[in-house]
């Protein structure tokens, strides 16, 4: 109870926890789990998850019988153990979600007009389809990335190093990036990755599809520079795509962009989407496609449980909308783009 207190406390002082957490002594320790873990070609974190249920389950069968014969002893060792794991999720990673909002320390507006979201939605499309036409020629064809999915993890930093030109807090040394040894499991839960808060490893889903594996890996990548409101992760991951050297991770970032911002014209007005979605490379939507069918094919009744779960986490550390903050990035992406030149 203590604990709970101190973080409802702290969290309501995101100035102090932007400053003196965020900024002053997260970034140290990030910085030595991936010196420590990053080498590691597999997910450290996912073995100890493996360990930790074995453990509990053998934990739980060996001392069921105490619930009733020692109730107090049992209780005081089940909430010591998690009183220790909210200590260490706080400590490591989670006192992230009470920073000042990304929209604050950027200096960017929250909100925008339809008018506005029209014309950054227009200037994506003319980019995601320029991009499109220099990679192939025929626009009906669908991108494929000619890149391993480990290939694609190992060039994640390249585009922090060039977003780092432009917000330096953004520098990304050492790696600490992989496949999830979970990914058929998280596949069925419908979560393409995840940050492990105990460990600092970015996880990727290994079965998601390629197009969609570089702005997966920088999403994750910024939950684990300290972003860790999806929406913001969003942001900077899709900035650290289109600031890449490489034109397939620039096709994946914008795209990427114009995905929510068309997601969005929909949901205001459905005859100009239809109108607007027109002038979009039919490749770029056949990209968009393939990705909704590879979702489509794990779909499960136990997925919106699981979300549904993930949702009310996400309230549960000041994200109000919960999963359905995640559309909101669209208001940092039409506030920074709309004074950007798309280069």
């Amino acid at each position: 109870m203590p604990q709970y207190l101190l973080i409802k406390w702290l969290s309501t002082y995101p100035e102090f926890i932007e400053s003196y957490y965020s900024n002053g002594m997260y970034p140290y320790i990030s910085k030595v789990f991936r010196f420590t873990l990053g080498w590691i070609s597999f997910s450290f974190g996912d073995v100890m998850y493996a360990f930790a249920i074995i453990y509990m389950v053998r934990w739980l069968y060996k001392n069921i019988k105490r619930v009733k014969t020692d109730t107090k002893a049992w209780l005081v060792e089940v909430f010591s153990a998690i009183a220790i794991i909210y200590f260490a999720f706080h400590l490591f990673w989670g006192l992230n979600y009470y920073r000042l909002p990304l929209y604050k320390s950027l200096g960017l507006n929250s909100e925008y007009t339809t008018e506005q979201l029209i014309e950054v939605t227009k200037k994506l499309i003319e980019k995601s389809n320029a991009i499109h036409s220099n990679i192939i020629k025929n626009d009906t064809v669908p991108i494929t990335i000619p890149y391993s999915k480990s290939s694609i993890l190992n060039m994640v930093p390249q585009g922090y190093k060039n977003l780092e030109k432009e917000y330096p807090h953004l520098e990304y040394s050492p790696k600490s990036i992989k496949k999830s040894l979970f990914s058929v499991p998280l596949t069925y839960m419908g979560f393409s990755g995840y940050l492990n808060p105990l460990t600092n490893e970015s996880q990727v889903d290994a079965l998601i599809p390629v197009y969609i594996f570089p702005t997966t890996a920088t999403h994750e990548v910024a939950h684990q520079l300290g972003y860790a409101a999806e929406n913001e992760a969003n942001f900077i991951g899709c900035l650290a795509a289109i600031n890449h050297d490489d034109v397939y991770f620039k096709y994946s970032g914008y795209t990427f962009a114009l995905r929510f911002c068309l997601n969005e014209i929909y949901r205001r007005d459905e005859v100009l989407f239809d109108t607007i979605t027109k002038t979009v490379h039919k490749g770029i939507l056949k990209n968009y496609e393939e990705m909704r069918t590879f979702w489509e094919g794990y779909k499960n009744p136990a997925e919106p449980i699981f979300k549904k779960t993930y949702s009310s986490y996400l309230k549960a550390n000041k994200q109000a909308k919960g999963m359905e903050s995640y559309s909101y990035v669209v208001a940092l992406f039409v506030n920074y783009f709309e004074t950007k030149t798309l280069e």
